[in-house]
């Protein structure tokens, strides 16, 4: 009798055991429902020319391109905690990049991360983001990459994650948690220009991305502004991308709406200076945005409210008396003061001030020290490279003496963001190259 039970018991679990198998396996494996199912595709320059623009604002060509490479050609090589991903040949190849999709291939991989056959894409792919296109844009986008790229035979490069860490189908769970699966609702309580903004910031210009803090499974915190830490700041690949909230010393607090246009068209203002991984979005992407839609973005941005308990108290200028024998004086004085001034003002619009910096005044300390270390990628601002360039000091300057000068100017002028350590340099310095002279500026057509 008790076998029996034991028997029926064992049954029962393994049937159970069963289903959720093939739940499981239907679920990793289902195709994403797409509008373009049955979309054919039109031969409409209008359309391709609407999708140039989408994929500017997209930002596409950052993770994409390489320097001596075919437009969308793929290679870039993406860090991760598991190995290193390459991202993919996006021309219309039909042998390795995506000449063969239809609309509805094109739609599911860049809105739901599912390429053709259900293979899932990496997060690195900014599909939580670009979920919130509108299918318009999304139609022109195919558009463009189908009739207005060059397709290239150039490999895909594959990833150096070990089995079994680099099986898939966890990502499916994955999206299940983290991934919206719906475009963007427009706010009925706000006006035009705001939604735009929000469009924008939240969709193609996946801006929290790199600006909002990410959880335990790499997960970005909050996707709009309905959640506290969005684009609240983030460390991301040896940069710390700034708060775009209104925190007064971190974020963009002390910015007006015009500034803040002006700093994304044409990379510069009187607070600062495009430097990292934003001056391949401004080299690539913010500049070439029409007026109306950078001025969508400054207005939301400038509605999302900052976080005084994390921000602190507001930075106020503080002259300082010189004092030579301070660490880290000497070599400012030396090496920095020519182009940011002894006072840290810097020269506005051109050399930025480092007195009120964010990076000065951010408790993260990775830019500061990549900069100083690596310098700054050339700016090209329509078509004319910048005469001023951040140089490199991984050669000049010891680990120990760009710890104490920036220690100076994170201390000095009233910023607050504290001491830099020496072991933080070096770690950076053996996981960071200098910044290329040579930036990727992408003429697509």
């Amino acid at each position: 009798m008790n076998n029996q039970r034991l028997a029926r018991t064992a049954g029962w679990l393994v049937l159970a055991g069963a289903v959720a198998a093939g739940l499981l396996a239907w679920y990793v494996t289902r195709q994403p429902a797409s509008p373009f199912e049955q979309a054919n595709a039109t031969a409409d320059p209008t359309l391709v020319s609407r999708g140039e623009y989408v994929a500017r604002v997209s930002d596409c060509v950052a993770c994409h391109s390489l320097p001596g490479k075919a437009p969308f050609a793929g290679g870039l090589e993406m860090a991760t905690p598991l190995g290193a991903i390459h991202a993919t040949n996006i021309t219309p190849d039909k042998n390795v990049g995506i000449g063969t999709y239809s609309l509805a291939d094109f739609d599911r991989a860049v809105r739901h991360g599912v390429a053709p056959g259900g293979r899932r894409l990496y997060p690195a792919m900014p599909y939580p983001s670009y979920v919130k296109l509108s299918d318009d844009d999304v139609r022109a986008l195919y558009a463009f990459f189908m009739q207005g790229v060059q397709p290239a035979s150039e490999p895909n490069i594959p990833s150096s994650i070990p089995w079994p860490l680099n099986m898939r189908w966890p990502i499916a769970l994955w999206n299940g948690v983290f991934a919206p699966t719906k475009t963007y609702a427009a706010k009925p309580e706000q006006d035009a220009l705001w939604n735009r903004g929000a469009y924008i910031v939240q969709g193609p210009g996946h801006c929290g991305s790199c600006h909002t803090p990410r959880g335990l499974a790499f997960n970005e915190k909050a996707l709009d502004e309905s959640g506290a830490p969005f684009l609240a700041g983030a460390l991301l690949d040896g940069w710390y991308a700034p708060s775009l909230r209104q925190d007064h010393n971190t974020g963009l607090g002390r910015w007006s709406e015009p500034e803040i246009v002006q700093f994304l068209k044409t990379g510069r203002n009187k607070h600062a200076v495009v430097y990292g991984s934003m001056t391949e979005a401004f080299n690539n992407s913010t500049q070439f945005m029409q007026d109306d839609d950078l001025a969508a973005i400054a207005r939301y941005l400038k509605s999302l409210p900052g976080d005084p308990q994390r921000d602190g108290s507001p930075w106020q200028y503080q002259a300082v008396a010189a004092d030579a024998s301070a660490p880290g004086a000497h070599t400012y004085a030396t090496r920095c003061a020519s182009c940011h001034g002894l006072d840290g003002k810097g020269q506005p619009e051109w050399m930025p001030p480092l007195a009120g910096a964010t990076s000065a005044l951010a408790k993260e300390s990775a830019s500061a020290i990549n900069i100083t270390l690596n310098g700054s990628q050339r700016i090209v601002t329509a078509g004319v490279p910048d005469a001023y360039r951040m140089p490199a000091f991984r050669e000049q300057l010891s680990d120990q003496e760009i710890a104490q000068v920036l220690s100076y100017v994170r201390g000095t002028w009233g910023n607050n963001g504290g001491a830099v350590d020496a072991a933080a340099v070096n770690k950076l310095r053996g996981h960071t190259d200098p910044a290329s002279s040579s930036p990727i500026i992408l003429h697509m057509r």
